[in-house]
């Protein structure tokens, strides 16, 4: 057995016979065990947080979406409908049409998003579970769905024929507007339903009917500006990917769910890099009580090393004995509070010790990730504090009577 390490472990276990020193290293010990379980906590939440933020957006989000790159719109053929039924990869999709518009009611009015959607949206996504009044708009029919924050701007109710909706959006083309007929186009609709996401979505968006976008647009039949797919179970989405990208051609953009909400995504992991960051500074500053119980123990086994290197212990052999107590005080401290910290989520999770309202726990997530990113950090760092209080080892003290 190394020499070393084991009389490093038995400086671990055993009590020094200064009181004080006993105090500081239990005291370092704590932190390190808080720090670990602090991080792990902390991670934990943000992610239980970045899943209860991206499961509103997945409502409504495919698991791919074709987009041109061209333009606003593209034609999809016959012969490319054909070979998108014929993938094996993607179970529905469903032909979109996106612009936006001004909508108004009585003396109101709001810029919103209208997204005109055939009959397979509501099997590609998941709106129907989030209708909150009324229900989903009948094809062929003038008719929208709201969502939350434009009912409540407009003030609209669901199936009030008192209420028609007005729809406008400019038309395409260059040159003086002499009139406002002559620059928009118009169709009207009614409210049959209000939906509830998030805040963002329900200000933006209202759903119509494919051929409602195509008449506001003048589309033609088979012109639309996006297609959403659902894939089938089990299906690789880069396979899926690759394959509707042949079929669809290069003026077509294929994204997966993250890709839609990039700016969601960057701003998510940003925020969790810098609570990363936040909690490694605090552990870095628990790490300092490390350093202060070993060089305490130096200066308190100073005769004892002064015998080790009489009968034979180099330098090198010393310094590695406060080198493996540092870093096994860390990494003992740091599977304590990783194990603490769990136990703690799921005390969260099974009990809702914590809630945001009164309906709503705090939300947690529990992923192996977070499990290896707080040992690699605490191991990391407990070596480094390890080495640094090795250092201060010289010949001149262990030489000293």
């Amino acid at each position: 057995m190394n020499i070393s390490f084991y009389i490093a472990k038995r400086y671990l276990r055993s009590k020094s016979s200064n009181n004080a020193i006993n105090f500081i290293t239990i005291i370092a010990g704590i932190g390190v065990v808080l720090g670990a379980a602090s991080l792990f906590i902390v991670l934990s939440g943000f992610a239980g947080l970045k899943d209860f933020t991206l499961q509103f957006s997945s409502i409504v989000d495919p698991d791919l979406k074709a987009e041109t790159s061209i333009g606003k719109s593209f034609v999809l053929t016959n012969d490319q409908t054909n070979k998108l039924k014929e993938l094996k990869e993607v179970a529905l999709y469903s032909k979109i049409i996106e612009e936006r518009v001004i909508i108004a009611s009585d003396d109101k009015n709001d810029i919103v998003t209208l997204k005109g959607v055939d009959e397979s949206f509501q099997s590609v996504t998941s709106i129907d579970s989030v209708i909150v009044q009324g229900g989903w708009f009948e094809q062929q029919a003038n008719q929208v769905v709201v969502g939350w924050g434009v009912s409540n701007t407009l003030s609209l109710g669901v199936l009030d024929y008192s209420k028609v909706l007005n729809i406008y959006v400019p038309k395409p083309g260059k040159g003086q507007i002499t009139s406002t007929n002559n620059a928009f186009n118009s169709t009207r609709a009614i409210n049959v339903g209000v939906f509830d996401i998030n805040e963002k979505i329900n200000d933006t968006y209202v759903y119509g009917s494919l051929d409602l976008a195509q008449h506001l647009l003048n589309y033609d039949e088979n012109q639309i500006t996006g297609i959403e797919f659902r894939l089938a179970s089990g299906a690789d989405e880069n396979t899926a990917k690759e394959k509707i990208q042949t079929i669809l051609g290069n003026h077509v953009i294929i994204k997966n769910r993250s890709q839609l909400n990039d700016a969601l995504y960057k701003m998510l992991n940003t925020e969790n890099l810098a609570v990363y960051l936040i909690f490694t500074l605090v552990l870095i500053i628990a790490l300092f009580n490390v350093i202060g119980s070993i060089i305490m123990m130096i200066l308190d086994k100073k005769k004892t090393l002064n015998t080790l290197f009489n009968l034979g212990a180099t330098l090198k052999d010393i310094k590695r004995i406060f080198f493996f107590q540092g870093s096994l005080m860390t990494l003992v401290g740091g599977l304590i509070g990783i194990l603490l910290g769990f136990i703690i989520i799921l005390l969260q999770k099974s009990f809702a010790l914590v809630m945001i309202t009164s309906t709503l726990p705090y939300p947690v997530t529990i992923k192996f990730d977070n499990f290896v990113v707080v040992f690699l950090t605490i191991s990391v760092l407990g070596v480094l504090a390890s080495k640094i209080a090795s250092v201060r080892i010289t010949k001149a003290l262990v030489e000293a009577h």
